[in-house]
């Protein structure tokens, strides 16, 4: 098997050093261009280009983007926003050769893995995604001295550069529109509250029905899962009085919840409205088609992941703000039972 040229053959080959061949390799200053070109073709003519590694190495950069969630694996992949908002953030990564270094953890051992990733210089930089109530992140990238980029509201970064797309427009316009078709008793399942996210749309849903003059429905936790919108769903319909509508956290809880609403025999939407978030995929071949909001997961990743590679290259980026959350009404939703 003939071997792998090296450096050092482009390098003997050019006439030159090792170090010339980097500089020329990765379009660094301080090399004539006359030289460069006979380094650029000696590397084609023997088929030779740096590992990643390598290269990064002498960029003074890991080459990859860091991604820790603080979530159980299995929720990770029936959740449908996390692999979209993931391809968003490898379409640009993409672009520049560089690649994006997921890790699965627990919220105790969260800062740990921060604090490994900085200290062996594995990742060039951060998003942070699930904001909490006090979340000690923020300040955590400050001591570190980690790049990061805030996933939400500009009031939850502590001064780092953050990406965010307003959720509570939709909420806003889903419970208006189930008022609008007759519906009096509005419940919520709920995401798991310590998320400053799930924590906004119950906020939203809470604040509509009040300033509709509505009384505020029940609320269920949920837990963004498919078992949490089940055990939830079937909880609100056996209560004495069971709402007539249901705005869930995700459409994973939701799509649980057409499930539950369906086998207890309450035809959806002759008795029971369902509206879901996130409007994965899934939402139009569930039966019947899921009312959700379409947030743009992807875009989101791919925007986050854009504004991080310009706080690495010194630009000062304080806060990009997305188009909004929109509503998209589908045959889920109906007239109130009576209405």
């Amino acid at each position: 098997m003939a071997r792998k040229p090296t450096i050092d053959d482009v390098a003997q080959r050019a006439g030159v050093s090792r170090s010339s061949v980097s500089f020329a390799l990765n379009d660094r200053p301080g090399i004539a261009r006359e030289t460069k070109e006979r380094i650029l073709a000696v590397a084609a003519e023997l088929g030779w280009t740096p590992s990643r590694p390598a290269r990064a190495l002498s960029l003074g950069k890991a080459g990859a983007f860091g991604l820790v969630l603080a979530r159980e694996p299995d929720l990770i992949g029936a959740d449908l926003f996390f692999p979209a908002f993931i391809a968003g953030v490898e379409v640009a990564l993409g672009e520049r050769g560089d690649g994006l270094m997921v890790h699965l953890t627990t919220p105790e051992r969260e800062q740990s893995v921060y604090e490994r990733l900085s200290a062996d210089r594995r990742v060039d930089g951060v998003l942070l995604t699930d904001l909490r109530h006090d979340d000690p992140r923020p300040a955590l990238m400050h001591r570190l001295g980690l790049p990061a980029v805030v996933v939400g509201q500009s009031e939850w970064s502590d001064g780092l550069s953050s990406v965010s797309l307003d959720d509570r427009p939709a909420y806003v316009e889903a419970v208006r529109r189930l008022a609008e078709l007759g519906h009096r008793h509005i419940a919520h399942v709920e995401g798991p509250q310590e998320f400053r996210h799930a924590h906004r749309r119950r906020v939203a849903w809470e604040e509509t029905l009040h300033a509709l003059g509505l009384p505020q429905g029940p609320v269920m936790p949920g837990g963004f899962t498919a078992e949490g919108g089940a055990r939830a769903t079937r909880a609100l319909l056996s209560l004495a009085e069971p709402p007539t509508a249901i705005v869930y956290g995700n459409d994973l809880a939701a799509t649980a919840g057409l499930s539950v609403a369906q086998e207890m025999g309450v035809p959806v939407p002759g008795r029971l409205s369902v509206v879901g978030y996130d409007d994965t995929s899934l939402t139009r071949y569930t039966y019947p088609p899921l009312s959700s909001a379409r947030a743009d997961a992807r875009g989101w990743g791919e925007a986050a992941a854009r504004v991080l590679d310009r706080v690495l290259a010194g630009e000062e980026v304080a806060h990009v703000v997305l188009p909004p959350a929109e509503f998209v009404p589908r045959a889920s939703i109906g007239p109130a039972p009576g209405a």
